[in-house]
């Protein structure tokens, strides 16, 4: 289910019906349920709703206020505009995925593809976690990027409510491939 939600708040709220807002990337939550309820194999109440959102390990979604809305904290393909906090990063972020990507990355350096930014992690942990979603069933590759440096030379770096680090492209000469040896630094 919280997939699903997922699917349906980042991508395409359209299969079920309901539009996102362009500035908060917020839905409707009575709309969010009875769509579901409506146009999938789920069924969900509020209760089950408030359940998955506060159960979400990696902080996915949020509730406005006074609980009408909810939104996905990040990595949209839709075209929505969250505020997020400009901040200065910490010298190294993590960037988990799979080897097959290393031809572009080392060519291109990291680009949002189909999301509106590149999301980076603050531990190597998580980055690994987040490769193996991309490189199952073989290793991830973690890449150790120069946040410091980055932030150093410009390049603006953004936090989401829930702790992902975000930036429009991690250039090559930022990036250090950590061959999947831990590097915490």
């Amino acid at each position: 289910m919280s997939r699903f939600i997922s699917k349906i708040l980042r991508h395409q709220p359209q299969i079920i019906g309901i539009e996102i807002e362009r500035t908060g990337a917020w839905a409707d939550v009575n709309a969010l349920m009875e769509g579901i309820n409506a146009k999938s194999k789920f069924h969900i109440d509020r209760p089950l709703l408030e359940q998955i959102v506060a159960a979400d390990g990696k902080g996915r979604y949020s509730f406005n206020a006074d609980g009408t809305k909810i939104r996905a904290n990040q990595g949209h393909s839709i075209d929505v505009v969250i505020q997020m906090e400009h901040r200065t990063p910490p010298e190294f972020l993590y960037h988990g995925t799979a080897w097959r990507f290393m031809g572009s990355i080392t060519a291109k350096g990291l680009l949002p593809g189909t999301r509106q930014f590149v999301h980076l992690s603050p531990d190597y942990a998580t980055a690994v976690t987040v490769g193996y979603r991309h490189s199952k069933p073989e290793q991830p590759v973690v890449l150790k990027i120069h946040a410091g440096r980055m932030a150093a030379d410009g390049y603006d770096f953004m936090i989401s409510d829930n702790g992902v680090w975000q930036i429009a492209h991690v250039p090559p000469q930022y990036i250090e491939i950590t061959q999947g040896e831990q590097t915490d630094e």
